[in-house]
């Protein structure tokens, strides 16, 4: 009679660790290798306390003010990687961000990163000039330039931006995409977007919606 009371005892307790299914309509995964694929990861398993995060970094934005992913803890932001003479994707990248940035001008929480991949030319004053002629607001949306070295390792390994990268390791590589990502509060990768369609712009806003219910 004991060992089937302890039996009944051990299952009660299994049974009351087992984690409540997530529910993928109203939760965002989590994205932490270069193919992006997605991962539904319950915030009270093991496999949540080793979820990718971006690496800190430390770039000058168009003010010439020094801003770091700790000024984004605590935020939820969307990033992306341009350079202000690109001809091709980056105005209708840059067109795109001003509509997250007018939707949600008034809403401290979200913020906007936009790194050079051409660093040596984009300087803090030719940011500041296109920040202007694109009405760009500073302390909402942040332009950044630094060492190319830094901005492209941190494009490569901490937001999987490089593509081609991934199949040929080669580091002399230009960096040009299209992909824009979101980004939780704690540094995750949450989505990855085609910045230059209207309709994922607005599937993004939609899960940054759903972010900011997160606990």
């Amino acid at each position: 009679m004991k060992c089937i009371q302890l039996v009944l005892i051990l299952l009660v307790c299994v049974s009351c660790k087992k984690e409540a299914p997530i529910d993928k309509t109203t939760t965002l995964p989590y994205y932490s290798t270069n193919d992006f694929t997605p991962q539904w990861i319950s915030p009270n398993s093991d496999a949540y306390k080793n979820i990718h995060t971006i690496a800190p970094f430390s770039f000058t934005n168009q003010d010439g003010k020094i801003i770091s992913n700790k000024d984004l803890e605590g935020k939820i932001y969307v990033a992306d990687f341009f350079f202000t003479t690109c001809p091709s994707i980056c105005p209708v990248l840059t067109k795109n961000m001003s509509a997250i940035q007018e939707e949600y001008s008034n809403d401290d929480a979200i913020k906007l990163v936009s790194h050079s991949v051409m660093p040596w030319v984009d300087t803090v004053a030719v940011l500041k000039e296109y920040a202007i002629n694109k009405n760009i607001t500073s302390n909402k949306w942040h332009l950044l330039t630094g060492e190319r070295d830094e901005i492209y390792e941190l494009a490569r390994t901490s937001y999987f931006a490089d593509e081609e990268f991934v199949k040929t390791q080669d580091k002399s590589e230009f960096i040009h995409t299209e992909n824009v990502l979101l980004i939780d509060k704690k540094g995750s990768i949450r989505g990855v977007y085609n910045g230059t369609l209207p309709l994922e712009i607005k599937r993004l806003m939609r899960h940054i919606e759903i972010l900011k219910k997160e606990a």
